[in-house]
């Protein structure tokens, strides 16, 4: 869990503080339908695909936009992701070049997501749709990483993602809990939803899915986060393991899964640049337990390039990137959500 989100949000619901924040989520939530009962939402001339959270903090939304984009590619069409770019200084519209582009100009997952794809970063949603479609290219499908809360963008097909071992946390809005509006209120506005566990977990324990089928009519899919490439090296030397994500227990558990020996495990809040301080202690923590450092593929991208000890330490840690491996036969149905969404436009 990064520092960022109060460890009392999955706690028990009549926490003092939760009773505490309740006006305060009362008000977030009234805030949030009035933004979208006032809203005009542009309708884009092509498809638009928005993965989005309930919650606040990680849930595997990104590796699902990733995963998405893979689909669309096998449909024959040319997926191009649009995001707010959070953490970076560039507004936008604007087309991200990896080449050029650093995490501190347009944040570090568009960054993540150019290294598979054309990604277009844009604070107001419809402007950035707009700018897409000036390209001209029939064949173009926005994939929005993120966005299920924003209403000024008309969605062909809403995705939400949420996490299998965290769920949906104490059940209130935000201060009061994880839920950036009212359950109720976000089941109306998706088509489907996706349930991240580790590889490897039980269904059996498979608690929130079940509990979400309860409640929602549309299709709740399964699927655990996976190690992308070979690992072997995992086990050559201990690691000293640092990510500065919304999930960072996930990743460390995906160490641990695959066997690593981690003499050290260093969480930053989501989206963390290093301090030229913070990248020297990880350096001289990695030299202390003759270890190798290792880092999530978004963390990597986001030091990149920087001077000195930040880069140093990007220079000197390894990366795993993450994907999604579906369960059973819920491959197929994503894939036949997405074909009838293209169909119907």
């Amino acid at each position: 869990m990064s520092f960022d989100e109060p460890a009392w949000w999955y706690g028990p619901k009549e926490a003092a503080r939760v009773r505490l924040l309740a006006p305060l989520s009362r008000i977030w939530q009234k805030v949030a339908e009035r933004r979208w009962r006032r809203a005009t939402p542009y309708q884009s001339a092509r498809p638009v695909i928005c993965i989005g959270n309930f919650t606040a903090g990680g849930t595997g939304k990104t590796p699902l936009a990733a995963s998405i984009c893979d689909v669309l590619r096998q449909l024959g069409k040319t997926p191009i992701v649009l995001t707010r770019g959070y953490g970076g200084k560039i507004s936008g519209p604007h087309w991200v070049d990896p080449r050029r582009d650093t995490a501190r100009d347009v944040g570090d997952e568009p960054l993540w997501h150019a290294e598979r794809g054309p990604v277009v970063i844009a604070r107001n949603r419809a402007e950035g749709a707009a700018f897409i479609e000036a390209r001209g290219a029939a064949s173009d499908v926005i994939v929005m990483d993120d966005g299920l809360q924003n209403p000024t963008l008309a969605k062909d097909l809403t995705i939400a993602v949420v996490d299998a071992r965290r769920g949906l946390g104490n059940g209130h809005v935000m201060p009061a809990g994880p839920l950036r509006a009212e359950l109720e209120f976000q089941l109306g506005l998706v088509d489907a939803i996706v349930v991240v566990g580790a590889a490897g977990a039980p269904r059996s324990i498979d608690t929130v899915g079940e509990a979400l089928r309860g409640r929602f009519d549309g299709p709740v899919l399964d699927a655990s986060v996976v190690p992308v490439g070979p690992l072997d090296w995992l086990t050559q030397s201990p690691l000293v393991a640092w990510a500065g994500i919304a999930n960072p227990r996930r990743f460390f558990d995906l160490l641990a899964a695959n066997g690593a020996t981690v003499a050290r495990e260093i969480s930053f809040p989501d989206h963390h640049m290093p301090s030229a301080a913070q990248a020297a202690s990880l350096l001289h923590e990695a030299r202390l337990h003759q270890a190798m450092l290792v880092t999530t593929r978004k963390d990597a991208v986001r030091v990149r390039g920087a001077p000195g000890d930040v880069g140093a330490l990007g220079a000197a840690s390894r990366t795993i990137d993450i994907g999604l491996t579906f369960a059973d036969r819920d491959g197929e149905r994503l894939t036949a959500l997405l074909a009838r969404a293209l169909r119907e436009r």
